[in-house]
């Protein structure tokens, strides 16, 4: 028996541990919370933040090709025991010395004899194995470099100008999906009082229809109804699920996290301030497309200077240390200098008229570049007095449609009670039921499109969603 009671809690806990790893990490998240976590979780966000990383290592790749590049070298030779033998010639008695200087080296000579008459001397020195140690700085300056320099420093700044944008479209987002969940559960909940309004209409009629006061058929048109009501909701719930897996997804949290939001919608819904958008003007300058248009304008200014660099001349210097040894007994031959420094200047002269060609074709794409940004402030003038005029509309439709959520309400109440005392028809309860499941319907439409434009004109704004 004990054994059995053993294995029965050892099954408990197993199947508590397999349940708490499927349920997973639980998040509480405000809304303010909810997108700091997407921003510091977010994998398109992170990718945005490796771009200015990569974008910083390719200007440092630039900036190092102008500065000293410094080797060193070791190379060895072994030439197998060769001797170098400088020529001869016949004696006929005269004199021949006995060594040679070279390189500051003295080397022996030796005299072998010949078969003939007189006596051959030659000079042999010896080619020991050596080995060469050498180090070398050289520098090469181009305005092409320069320019590079500059034209990396401008990658940068739209590297950080497109993060900072991913930034802000993250919080939107956030928020947009957050009001969403928010909004669909106050919806379940709406419609789930209207489901038990309409149950216990249901109970009365067929109360109703067993005494006889009343037919069978309008208890079955309120059986359709309450079915209806019930579907809205199962797919209300589906909805519902399918934006906690969007909201997971944006926070770049586990799929199977609980997520529990804490913010209430009132608060989120804030009318005040979305109004406040609409009234503080619009700095282009803040907008972060307008932003990424000035570095596309910079960046064809910089391409035209690149251009005039080819009529520039190439600086370049090295300086070179080397040491050479012998290994063996007798030293070998070394004319190898241990400094040697060099300097040039090189200048392209005529190249038949590319390189103009290449500074008019850059000039050209500069034109262009100021046109599209010509082109593209007008637009998002015209789209930020657009995005305030659907604000506006979107308040003014959430205020009507909030207060004919509640006009709704409590004409659905008063035809019920009507209806439970036998004042009021079943038409006027199906009709009165459509009108309240429509109005919440359009109450939730209003809402949303709150949302959306808000979050829309604060995109363009450039302002930050934290409020």
């Amino acid at each position: 028996m004990t054994f059995k009671k053993l294995t029965l809690a050892l099954v408990a806990t197993l199947a508590a541990i397999s349940a708490m790893a499927q349920e997973g990490e639980k998040l509480r998240l405000s809304l303010q919370e909810a997108q700091d976590y997407a921003v510091a979780h977010n994998y398109a966000l992170q990718n945005a933040t490796l771009n200015v990383k990569k974008a910083e290592a390719t200007r440092w790749q630039t900036l190092s090709s102008m500065l000293p590049q410094v080797k060193a070298g070791f190379d060895y030779q072994n030439m197998c025991g060769y001797e170098m033998n400088f020529g001869g010639r016949s004696s006929m008695g005269s004199m021949m010395p006995d060594s040679i200087t070279i390189g500051g080296q003295t080397f022996p000579i030796s005299f072998p004899s010949s078969g003939g008459g007189g006596e051959t001397a030659s000079t042999s020195i010896p080619m020991n194995p050596s080995g060469t140690f050498s180090i070398t700085a050289s520098i090469a300056l181009t305005g092409a470099q320069i320019v590079g320099t500059l034209l990396n420093d401008i990658a940068i700044d739209m590297a950080n100008i497109s993060h900072s944008q991913s930034e802000l479209t993250t919080r939107t987002n956030v928020k947009s999906t957050y009001t969403s969940i928010l909004i669909m559960e106050q919806t379940v909940r709406l419609l789930d009082t209207s489901l038990q309004n309409m149950l216990q209409l249901l109970s009365t009629t067929e109360a109703s229809v067993r005494a006889g006061a009343t037919e069978q058929i309008n208890a079955d048109k309120l059986k359709v109804q309450v079915a209806s009501m019930r579907s809205n909701i199962n797919t209300t719930q589906r909805t519902l699920t399918m934006l906690y897996n969007s909201m997971l997804l944006l926070l770049g949290a586990d799929v199977d996290s609980q997520l529990e939001l804490t913010t209430p919608l009132e608060q989120v819904m804030d009318i005040d301030y979305a109004a406040r958008l609409t009234m503080g003007g619009f700095r282009i300058e803040d907008n972060y497309d307008y932003q990424l248009l000035q570095q596309n304008e910079n960046l064809s200014r910089k391409q035209v200077a690149m251009a005039w660099m080819d009529f520039t001349p190439t600086l370049s210097a090295y300086y070179q240390y080397s040491n050479k040894t012998y290994f063996g007994k007798d030293a070998g031959f070394n004319m190898t200098p241990p400094n040697m420094i060099g300097a040039s200047v090189s200048l392209p002269l005529f190249q038949s008229g590319t390189r103009m060609a290449k500074v008019k074709g850059a000039k050209i794409d500069l034109q262009e570049t100021l046109n599209s940004k010509q082109q593209a402030e007008d637009g998002l003038k015209v789209q930020y007095n657009q995005l305030c005029y659907d604000l506006v509309s979107a308040i003014e439709s959430y205020q009507i449609q909030r207060e004919n959520l509640e006009v709704t309400r409590r004409v659905f109440r008063n035809i019920s009670e009507k209806y439970t005392y036998g004042q009021a028809s079943n038409l006027e309860v199906t009709n009165a039921s459509t009108d309240i499941i429509t109005a919440q319907s359009n109450y939730i439409q209003a809402v949303m499109s709150v949302v959306q434009a808000q979050v829309a004109l604060e995109n363009l704004l450039g302002a930050d969603s934290k409020k």
